[in-house]
């Protein structure tokens, strides 16, 4: 039964691991919601914008200048998050990794293994939580920006919805949250 649990919790976190990476390394955390007469697709993301053409299909993206030049704290604040919450389950991995019953390594301490298991638990419910923070922090930030918007009757040509980036951050940061509490409340 612990061996099951373990290895649920392990593929449950590695591809929480594999959400995380995909929405911190992609550029679709906003696309533009305008749907009428859009001849292109807008994609915002942490590092660059892009578009793409709706009738050839062509993609082009304007990176930002610098990662140290002013960006809005949205940016800033998501991609601080997202990283430390990248590089908080890849540590994770790691560890649940060296303490999985079916690893040869400290197979003859089993309390050692089974305290990496627990470890590995708590830090990636600590990546978990900062990766939704990031995530919903980006969305609630959109959302706002927006209404705003539109209680001001403000209409600049393109409203932008949440992209498939923001969800996949929220997504992967859940999945990660999950393997922790199973690691840390089911493994007994």
């Amino acid at each position: 039964m612990s061996a099951a649990l373990q290895m649920m919790a392990f593929g449950l976190a590695l591809l929480s691991a594999l959400f995380l990476l995909l929405a911190t390394c992609t550029d679709c955390w906003m696309v533009n919601a305008d749907d009428s007469l859009e001849v292109s697709h807008k994609c915002r993301g942490l590092w660059r914008e892009c578009v793409t053409n709706m009738q050839d299909g062509v993609r082009t993206c304007d990176q930002y200048d610098s990662i140290l030049a002013d960006h809005p704290v949205k940016i800033v604040v998501t991609r601080t998050l997202l990283i430390t919450a990248d590089l908080l389950v890849g540590l994770a991995l790691i560890t649940l990794l060296l303490g999985l019953d079916c690893i040869k390594f400290l197979k003859e301490d089993p309390r050692v293994k089974l305290k990496m298991c627990y470890g590995a638990g708590v830090i990636l419910g600590f990546g978990g939580i900062l990766g939704l923070v990031g995530s919903v922090w980006y969305a609630v930030d959109v959302y706002v920006e927006r209404a705003a918007l539109v209680s001001h009757n403000i209409f600049l040509g393109v409203h932008y919805d949440f992209g498939w980036s923001c969800w996949l951050g929220m997504a992967g940061s859940t999945g990660s949250f999950m393997a922790s509490i199973l690691l840390i409340c089911c493994l007994y």
